[in-house]
């Protein structure tokens, strides 16, 4: 999936998780729409982009060689 996050290994991005979330579905919307993908599994999306959230970036101050 071109490096990105995804469910149990599944072709289903982190991503589409936390947007059907931000879309306003609920949790049994999300498992009837998709019914391979667990409770756990959107648990674990929204614990991911809270740690994500909580990373601190800092910038790169070296010279591209």
């Amino acid at each position: 999936m071109g490096g990105r996050a995804c469910i149990r290994g599944m072709r289903i991005t982190v991503s589409l998780v936390l947007s059907l979330v931000a879309d306003g579905m609920d949790v049994n919307e999300i498992i009837e729409a998709y019914p391979y993908l667990e409770a756990e599994d959107i648990k674990a999306s929204l614990l991911y982009a809270a740690f994500l959230a909580s990373e601190q970036v800092r910038p790169f101050s070296g010279s591209a060689a």
